[in-house]
């Protein structure tokens, strides 16, 4: 069965909105992670927020590897309205998101990952339906926005591995305890 990856940017003080606002100084082991994560995935669920942005961003992006990772994979979109913006491989879910996703777990394939749609994450968190979380925690404290964990019932985590970058980012990487 294929597991499903929630990847975020968080601020220290936990928020994920925006993370262009807390960001900065990226270096070689944060890159790194980042390049690891999406190496095993072939399938990306987004919310209809992150979508709109992200279609209008990364087709013309050169930042790489996640350029041609994004605009290539297979994007699931959650929306209740049809896309209205093209863009490649892009789908919108029809039915339940928590369904969906339990569905896709079940086909072959890689790694699924969650990327920045902070509602979209917290839906599949308080449906069971993540089975990894990676984290990358920003030396920054953002003192307001939407926070990643908030609303969510008691969730226990086991670590699989944590790092700190070279310009102090902390870069963890957990499993749900089922």
């Amino acid at each position: 069965m294929r597991k499903v990856v929630l990847t975020e940017l968080l601020s220290l003080d936990g928020v994920a909105e925006d993370p262009s606002t807390f960001f900065f100084d990226w270096d070689e082991v944060v890159d790194a992670h980042g390049a690891a994560i999406i190496a095993t995935q072939d399938a990306v669920i987004l919310g209809r927020h992150s979508y709109d942005q992200w279609s209008e961003f990364w087709p013309g992006s050169e930042i790489e590897p996640f350029a041609t990772f994004i605009n290539e994979v297979p994007k699931y979109v959650a929306t209740s309205t049809p896309l209205e913006r093209h863009w490649h491989n892009a789908t919108a879910i029809e039915g339940g998101l928590a369904q969906f996703v339990q569905d896709l777990k079940k086909s072959d394939g890689g790694d699924i990952g969650v990327h920045a749609s902070i509602s979209v994450a917290q839906a599949l968190l308080a449906a069971d339906a993540i089975d990894e979380v990676r984290l990358t925690v920003a030396p920054a404290i953002a003192g307001g926005g939407r926070r990643l964990l908030d609303g969510l019932p008691p969730i226990r985590l086991e670590l699989l591995r944590s790092v700190t970058s070279p310009s102090g980012y902390l870069l963890a990487d957990y499993r749900i305890s089922r």
